[in-house]
Formats: C-alpha cells, sequence, structure tokens
C-alpha cells in the first residue's frame, strides 16, 4: 500500500539524497583521485572520465550490500514495525541532516568522512525518535563501525607502505638498473592490481550480475583467469610500446601506438629529431617541485624553481578576486572567458553560458594551485617540505604511470561500491516504506536507486570536485606516479575487504593513512604536512556530532508536532 498522504516526504527524501550524493562526489570522491591528478599520472579531465565510469559501474554493480548496512544495522528497525512513517521520516531528516553538513564542509574546503556525516545523521533521528536505546550501540552496530574507523587508515597505510617499500628498495633506488627492474615488476603489478578488482566483484557478489554463491576454487579460478588474460595484454600491446618508447627513446610515439602491438618492433631505427629541437620522450613529473638537497644541482634548480612559483603566484593574485578562492589559469583561458556572451536572453548566449559554468571545473589546474603556495596556514611550506622528498628517473615513474591509472580505476570502482550507500541507504529505507507501508530488514535496493545515487556522485565530481582535491595531494606530501600507485593500491586493497564485510568504512581515511604511510617511507617525518593531517582528523572528528546534532534537531520538531504525534509516532 503506497502511502500518497506523504508524497511530499518522498520528495523531500529524493532531492537531499541527491544533495547527499553530490557532496560525496565532490568531497570523497575527488579526494580519492587527488592522488592520481598530483602525481600528475592522469590530468584532470582524463581522472573526471575514468572516475564517472567507475564510480558509476561500481555504485550500480556492487553497492547494495553497504547500502544494507547504513539502513539497517545502525538503527533497531524492528522498533518502528507498528508506526513505519516514523522510520521514513527519520531517513529523511537524516539525509537532510547529513547533505547539510557535507555542503558545508565541502565549501570550506575540509575533507571530511561522509560514512561519518551519515552515520552521526542516522544517530542523531535513532535518539530523537526511540532515545538512546533506539540506537544499536553494541558491536553488531555502531561499534563497529566506529572500530573501522580507526582501523581503515593504519591498514590502508600498512598495505601502501608495503607496496612502496618493494618498489623502492627493488626498483627506485637501484641505480642504473632502475629502469630495467621496473620492467619485470611492472606485469606483477599489473596482474595483481586486475586480481583485486576481479576479486571485489566475485567475492562481494553482485545482484545486478547474479553472482552471489562463488566458492573459494571459482572466485581463485577467477582471480587467476584475469591475471593471465592481463599478462597477455602486457605481453602483447604494452610491452612493445613501453620498449620503443623507453629503451629506444623513440619521440615520434603517440599514445594510439599502444594498439599497434608488436609492429613497433619492425619501425626500424628512430629518426633523429628535428634541428633545434628537444623532444621530451616523458614528462617531468616533478615539474615546478624543489629537488632533492643530495641533487648537485639544488642550488640552481631551486633558483629556477622559485622563479617559476613566482610567476605562478603573480598569474594567482591577478585570476582571483575576493569574492572566490585563487584558481589557477592560462592566458588561453583568460581569452575564452571575455569571448563568452554575457547575455542568457539570446539562443547562443544562453547555451554557451550554461555549457561554459557546467564544465567549470574541469578546467581547473589543481597541480599548479597546489605548488603555488595557496591556501595559508594550512598549506605550509611546501617548498620546504618537498626538499625531503627523493626524485627519482621519470622513465621508470612514467612506467608507474600506467599502473596507478588502473589503481586509480580500481579504487574508483571500490568507493563507488562502497560509498554509494552513504546516500541511498535511507533513500532505500524511505521508498520501500512509502510504496508498502511496511518495514523489511532484508528487502534489496533498487536498481533505480542506486544508478539515482551514482548519477549524484559524478555530477557532484564534475562540478564541484576540483575545490577538496586541490587542498589534497601535493598539499600533504609532494606526490608521484610510483608513490601514488601505492597509495591507491594499498586503499583500494582496505576497502574491497570492507566491502565483503559489509562495513561502510571512510575512504577518506583509508586514502589520507596510506599517502601519511607512504610519505613516511621517504624517510624523513618532515616531509609531511601535519597540519593538512590535523585538519582532516578535526573535520571527521566534528563531522558526526554536527550532522547528528542538525538531523535529529530537525527530527525531534517534526515528531512532536501535534498532527504527527497523535498519528504516527509510536508511544515511548
Amino acid at each position: 500500500m503506497t502511502l500518497h498522504q506523504f508524497d511530499y516526504i518522498f520528495a523531500i527524501g529524493m532531492i537531499f539524497a541527491f544533495l547527499d550524493a553530490w557532496n560525496i562526489g565532490a568531497n570523497d570522491v575527488a579526494n580519492s583521485f587527488a592522488t592520481s591528478v598530483s602525481s600528475r599520472s592522469l590530468t584532470y579531465p582524463q581522472a573526471m572520465v575514468l572516475a564517472a565510469l567507475c564510480e558509476f559501474l561500481g555504485a550500480v554493480l556492487l553497492g547494495s550490500r553497504v547500502a544494507d548496512t547504513i539502513r539497517n544495522k545502525i538503527l533497531d528497525v524492528n522498533q518502528y514495525e507498528e508506526f513505519p512513517a516514523t522510520l521514513m521520516l527519520a531517513m529523511t531528516c537524516a539525509v537532510i541532516g547529513s547533505s547539510v553538513w557535507l555542503t558545508i564542509a565541502t565549501r570550506v574546503g575540509a575533507p571530511v568522512s561522509t560514512t561519518h556525516s551519515i552515520v552521526g545523521a542516522i544517530i542523531g533521528v535513532g535518539i530523537a525518535t526511540l532515545g538512546k536505546d533506539g540506537v544499536v550501540w553494541g558491536w553488531k552496530g555502531f561499534g563497529q563501525i566506529v572500530a573501522s574507523w580507526f582501523v581503515a587508515p593504519a591498514i590502508a597505510g600498512c598495505f601502501a607502505a608495503i607496496l612502496f617499500l618493494i618498489t623502492k628498495f627493488a626498483v627506485l633506488e637501484r641505480g642504473n638498473k632502475a629502469l630495467r627492474n621496473a620492467f619485470y615488476l611492472l606485469p606483477v603489478y599489473f596482474c595483481f592490481t586486475t586480481s583485486v578488482l576481479t576479486l571485489v566483484i566475485v567475492w562481494k557478489g553482485s545482484p545486478s550480475l547474479k553472482i552471489s554463491s562463488y566458492k573459494p576454487p571459482q572466485i581463485a579460478a577467477c582471480c587467476l583467469g584475469v591475471a593471465g588474460v592481463t599478462l597477455l595484454v602486457y605481453v602483447v600491446f604494452f610491452l612493445p610500446y613501453l620498449q620503443r618508447k623507453l629503451l629506444d627513446e623513440d619521440w615520434t610515439l603517440n599514445w594510439y601506438h599502444l594498439f599497434v602491438g608488436p609492429a613497433l618492433l619492425k619501425r626500424g631505427p628512430v629518426p633523429p629529431q628535428p634541428d633545434g629541437a628537444k623532444i621530451e620522450i616523458v614528462r617531468d613529473y616533478y615539474q615546478g617541485h624543489k629537488i632533492h638537497e643530495s641533487d648537485p644541482n639544488f642550488g640552481a634548480a631551486e633558483k629556477e624553481s622559485d622563479i617559476k612559483e613566482a610567476d605562478i603566484g603573480l598569474n594567482l593574485s591577478e585570476a582571483s578576486s575576493s569574492q572566490a578562492p585563487p584558481q589557477c589559469v592560462s592566458a588561453l583561458y583568460e581569452e575564452e572567458k571575455k569571448s563568452i556572451p554575457r547575455s542568457w536572453l539570446s539562443v547562443k548566449g544562453f547555451f554557451y553560458n550554461l555549457w561554459y559554468y557546467f564544465t567549470y571545473g574541469l578546467r581547473q589546474d589543481v597541480v599548479t594551485y597546489q605548488q603555488s603556495g595557496s591556501g595559508g596556514f594550512l598549506a605550509g611550506d611546501h617548498a620546504r617540505r618537498n626538499r625531503k622528498v627523493p626524485h627519482y628517473d621519470n622513465k621508470v615513474e612514467h612506467l608507474y604511470s600506467f599502473l596507478q591509472a588502473l589503481t586509480a580505476g580500481t579504487a574508483s570502482f571500490a568507493h563507488g561500491s562502497n560509498d554509494v550507500s552513504n546516500a541511498i541507504g535511507p533513500l532505500a529505507a524511505i521508498y520501500l516504506i512509502w510504496s508498502t507501508n511496511a518495514i523489511s530488514a532484508k528487502a534489496n535496493v533498487p536498481i533505480w536507486i542506486l544508478v539515482y545515487g551514482a548519477a549524484g556522485l559524478v555530477i557532484g565530481l564534475w562540478t564541484y570536485g576540483y575545490n577538496i582535491m586541490r587542498n589534497l595531494g601535493n598539499r600533504l606530501t609532494l606526490h608521484s606516479p610510483s608513490r601514488g600507485f601505492s597509495m591507491e593500491l594499498g586503499s583500494a586493497i582496505t576497502i574491497v575487504f570492507a566491502t565483503k564485510l559489509g562495513l561502510p568504512i571512510s575512504t577518506t581515511q583509508c586514502i589520507v593513512g596510506a599517502t601519511v604511510f607512504v610519505g613516511l617511507c621517504n624517510g624523513d617525518w618532515r616531509a609531511i604536512n601535519y597540519r593538512m593531517v590535523a585538519w582532516c582528523y578535526t573535520g571527521w572528528i566534528v563531522t558526526l556530532p554536527c550532522a547528528g546534532i542538525i538531523s535529529g534537531c530537525i527530527c525531534g520538531i517534526i515528531i512532536n508536532a501535534p498532527h504527527f504525534k497523535q498519528a504516527y509516532q509510536p508511544e515511548s
């Protein structure tokens, strides 16, 4: 029986659930991809496209299990069986409280835990409707979630540190043998990463793919099969391309030559570069960062870097105003702004302005902003911090840029499967009660709700993700593809295990924990920006009570209104 008298509550829940998902995209997904963008393995537009695809697939294919945890394991839903409308109202107030707090946090640039936000909001409405006894405080409910908050960063950090230390001592610090060793280790990492992605699908199970009862031998066979295919693809396509590009230094190669495969080995001698031209084989992944003090060219490079950073700071001051945070823009971008039709009344002006503002987030230069020193107290002395981080061969780093693109997709897929529940878990409960006037702890999450939440994630990332992204990455410690690969894979492994267990862990804490541990592997504790770490932890601590107070107060006021109290509130 549909509760049409509460259509307005269902509509409000839909609106604020989308806002909650939008904030998750702008806050949580953005800080997950800050690593890839900061290390220059992916450009900002490339990261947005990859994140949109992987987050959407992860949320739709695997997002229902953790949504069930958010909906059922924090509140004792059985106490609402006689008056389901009260639970419907409570979940609506929860998404309102969570989305309002996340909007505030995202606006001020605080990378808070969206998991903390929705858990705090649900606790707030649980206390408002049933008192403190309405919340499952024990290990099977809130206690288990709290434990994951503290354990997850440490586990992710340990995984990431182990991966980076293997890379550091086996490859990066092997001198002339570094590139050779990287070629040997690269296929191992490729196979391992794809196996992790396969594991999260077949181990957890997917109602959408009808995967739910695979036994350990079947799971192992799937992972080994995918690893075998990955190895074949590496040997046929990646190995010839990388050999031609890095060992033969073929400056004529483009990205699409990757698909040529073994035919690249028959291209003949590499033609000489044009007179006066100096075409770089690979990009400088440390461009704009001060080099390590052990480098003999430290003094000259530092002066050159100071000049570049001064120029960047000048451009930033010209591009910024008191009404908006400084943006990193190019001269071409400035000319583009001047050519925009200002009138919304003309057909051309309307569509051009609509497209211009919708794609505004895609044009942000996150890395340059991080290097500029903008950000005040939280940014700290980035030049001094970067001098404590060793720089490695760019050819070796280039190999790891391919891996980081893969790990970024894996982490994004795992994030979508886990964190979409923060928005759609309460919405699933709202829809279930509105459409059936009943409470069922085991009801499946409708596929359209998963799609709805996934769309909110993607739009939030595309439109406002840059605001959080530029506060992380190089703001925590200097990034490079080899470091970023370790951070993302360590975080992804942790999320895989948490998703299997149905724990709505904080992916923010996982990536920050992985970043800090990898930064410490540089051998100098001063390579970490502890101001930003403290800022992150402060946001995590205040998120739960703030979201709980907002949602609890709203819910408490409504359920004590005379009409609702008489008709739909359970007697205490």
